[in-house]
């Protein structure tokens, strides 16, 4: 990777922003280690419960209002420069899904570099709507055709997308057989589920299959699968405690406090704060957004 080449006003924000580590991240491309407050980090490196999967503290969401294959970032034009800042930045998860049409931006974005230097979770799409198609190949086929648009041999996570019922693991046992078949295969490393009801989610916590889970968490019940926290945080211990990976998500409330910085903080420190979530994605729609996001998680983390 070439080195990058900072403005004074650059060099000067992230120094001030007692950024130095990532200063030096960004114009090298390689992880610091041996930090002085580690903890306080937000790209240390953190494991996704018991699947041994390493990745990135702060991870980036491609699908903020993703729908049909497009997203924010596909429709501006922007998924591919977006995708190569964040890696750049120190960021090495990457949340894509089908229906988000991120795949190929992320393959041209991150083409040549190694591919154990970065994280691809994706999710495909079992129930119906979400895709264009109405046919619902086995996963092996669905997986096969992602590889191909993401321009690798494995993927690290494989999730169904959008879980919702309170019986999903019997309705979807075609889908949950095949993924396990290719995790025994090596060609995706874990499974699990992104859930968008309560029931779902509690069903989730009692699944054995399930290896990583995204929950839907912040502390004003924004876009969450319950309006009162207090019935979402005892799931997520639960989820944490049977050793699956916790994945933090819709911390901004689907973009609802998006432009409240007093918000945005709160919870970060309260979600980074449970200690049951193993990482956060946030979904970057600008480069400025990340180095704001790099700064806010110090704090919190502080």
């Amino acid at each position: 990777m070439k080195n990058k080449t900072f403005t004074r006003r650059q060099f000067m924000t992230a120094i001030s922003a007692g950024a130095g580590a990532i200063l030096l991240r960004n114009m090298t491309g390689v992880r610091s280690r041996g930090t002085s407050a580690p903890e306080a980090d937000p790209l240390r490196t953190i494991t996704l419960g018991k699947t041994g999967i390493k990745t990135t503290l702060l991870g980036m969401g491609t699908g903020f209002s993703g729908y049909m294959r497009s997203s924010n970032i596909t429709r501006a034009g922007v998924a591919e420069s977006m995708i190569r800042s964040a890696y750049e930045k120190g960021i090495a998860y990457f949340d894509c899904a089908d229906s988000y049409g991120t795949h190929p931006f992320m393959a041209s974005a991150l083409k040549g570099l190694p591919r154990e230097k970065y994280t691809i979770g994706t999710k495909m799409w079992c129930t119906d709507g979400g895709i264009p198609e109405k046919e619902r190949p086995d996963a092996h086929v669905v997986i096969d055709r992602f590889r191909k648009e993401l321009n690798t041999d494995y993927l690290d996570l494989v999730q169904m997308h959008c879980m919702t019922t309170d019986d999903w693991t019997d309705q979807q046992k075609r889908y949950m057989d095949g993924l396990e078949n290719l995790k025994a295969k090596k060609i995706i490393r874990a499974h699990g589920v992104s859930v968008h009801t309560f029931e779902a989610l509690t069903l989730a916590a009692s699944s054995d299959w399930v290896d990583i889970i995204h929950v839907r968490i912040n502390p004003y019940g924004e876009a969450m699968d319950r309006r009162d926290p207090a019935e979402i945080v005892p799931v997520i211990e639960k989820l944490h405690k049977s050793g699956k990976g916790v994945i933090g998500m819709k911390l901004i409330g689907n973009g609802a406090f998006r432009n409240d910085s007093e918000k945005i903080d709160k919870s970060l420190k309260y979600v980074l704060g449970l200690g049951t979530v193993d990482m956060i994605i946030v979904g970057f729609e600008k480069p400025e957004q990340i180095d704001n996001y790099l700064i806010r998680m110090k704090k919190a983390l502080g």
